[in-house]
């Protein structure tokens, strides 16, 4: 299924159009469903089986239609600071083309951010995405109002329960109203958590989703580097790695239009593949791929799934994919019908700690290659690092400040007049009401 067979806000759809999704992974198949229809829900999932799109989308649908002007809507629970930084760039990338305001919630910050967060929470934030501890800090002094909650999500139950959360989970719960959506999302099923479940769940829907593994016989490998040495890797690769057909897939559509144009004023036979083009034209392409007439092809994700080509035997991931199922699915390409295949992927600085989580739920270390020579040396792999730029307390809300904010904005804005998708630099762009909103559309940025 697609997202373009949902029935979304046209403003949410630009944002999941604009954050590089096309096809919905097996958990968003059965998780969204149960969240639109307004059922609670207990899912055993990973992360990186798209679990977080699986519940942001529809809550930000509903919240859309049945906003409380004034009041917070949801809150959304995580274990870890860095989960909810995460979780914020993704509500700020899905979100964006709405008039839905959100909050990161965590500790390590200082006196400035608590202010902050105050006015904001006073004001009544549309979403929540906090730590336990952090909110609980605010919840003492008496001036949070959660009364028009509609929705309580809490993520990694598990790890939460194991860091010792359980009465602050239910602290906060106290104050939130009976008639309400819950959902928990948790990587384990422990006792505890049916436990945990049973106290905050009503009728619950069930849903258990296995990431699934690439075949063993695809050889993996990855090359660490500093994102202006990707176009330069690429020919290399595409030089010196044997192949009848080879694909390079990118998130977005205009990296695909850019790199194949780079390739083609290096002499190379590509062409490419993506939304903008007519079926028949993809039909064309995709049959000179086939054939052998054309060695490679340049794609997004459109092409990740649902096409059976034996004779590929190259996939090259230019970019680190949003999660473990888009990797398993790109890699998955090749080494068809009994057939061996090679996957590369390029990672940056800015997608080491995404390329880390893969790595964790696919259950193996991909091996790195050393960068050829003359294009310099690459930078150091440090998966557990966080993101190049992650926001830190006290550093404005995104590091970057309003002007920042404003560029970025206007930056995207003019992407979609050019018919491109926005450029993100990694940051998440949490949107924050700092004022009660007056008449004039669209929240405080």
């Amino acid at each position: 299924m697609k997202f373009t067979d949902l029935n979304l806000d046209p403003g949410l759809m630009e944002g999941i159009e604009a954050s590089g999704y096309i096809t919905l992974t097996p958990v968003q198949e059965q998780v969204m469903p149960a969240i639109l229809e307004g059922r609670d829900l207990i899912a055993s999932a990973q992360t990186g089986t798209g679990k977080t799109a699986a519940f942001l989308l529809p809550i930000l649908s509903r919240l859309i239609e049945h906003r409380h002007e004034g009041h917070t809507s949801g809150v959304i629970i995580v274990p870890t600071r860095e989960l909810a930084v995460q979780i914020a760039q993704h509500v700020e990338g899905l979100s964006y083309f709405t008039p839905i305001s959100s909050l990161a919630i965590y500790g390590g910050g200082d006196g400035g951010a608590f202010v902050q967060e105050k006015q904001a929470l006073r004001n009544g934030v549309d979403l929540v995405i906090c730590t336990p501890g952090k909110l609980i800090a605010h919840l003492n002094m008496g001036y949070v109002d959660f009364s028009q909650v509609q929705f309580l999500v809490l993520d990694e139950a598990d790890r939460m329960l194991d860091m010792g959360f359980h009465d602050d989970i239910m602290r906060i719960i106290r104050h939130l109203p009976e008639k309400r959506q819950s959902l928990l999302f948790s990587a384990t099923m422990p006792e505890k958590i049916r436990s945990l479940a049973k106290k905050i769940l009503k009728q619950p829907v069930e849903v258990n989703i296995a990431i699934s593994r690439p075949p063993e016989k695809i050889v993996q490998r990855a090359y660490v580097v500093y994102e202006p040495q990707k176009k330069a890797l690429i020919q290399k690769i595409i030089q010196d790695t044997p192949h009848r057909s080879l694909i390079i897939f990118c998130s977005r559509k205009h990296t695909v239009k850019e790199l194949t144009q780079t390739l083609k004023r290096a002499k190379f036979t590509v062409a490419e593949i993506h939304s903008d083009l007519e079926q028949s034209e993809r039909e064309d392409i995709l049959g000179g791929f086939k054939s052998g007439r054309i060695p490679v092809v340049v794609a997004t994700d459109v092409l990740s799934r649902g096409i059976d080509i034996d004779t590929i035997d190259v996939v090259v991931n230019y970019d680190v994919p949003h999660d473990g199922e888009d990797y398993v699915h790109r890699i998955g390409r090749t080494a068809r019908a009994e057939k061996d295949g090679k996957a590369f992927t390029l990672v940056s600085e800015a997608e080491m700690h995404r390329f880390g989580r893969i790595e964790q739920l696919i259950g193996n270390e991909v091996p790195k290659l050393e960068i050829p020579a003359e294009l310099g040396p690459g930078p150091e792999y440090k998966p557990g690092g966080g993101r190049k730029g992650e926001r830190r307390k006290g550093d404005g809300k995104h590091g970057q400040g309003k002007r920042g904010e404003r560029r970025q904005g206007e930056r995207k804005m003019e992407e979609r007049k050019k018919g491109n998708q926005p450029v993100s630099n990694g940051e998440p762009k949490v949107k924050i009401k700092l004022e009660k909103k007056s008449n004039n559309p669209g929240p405080t940025e």
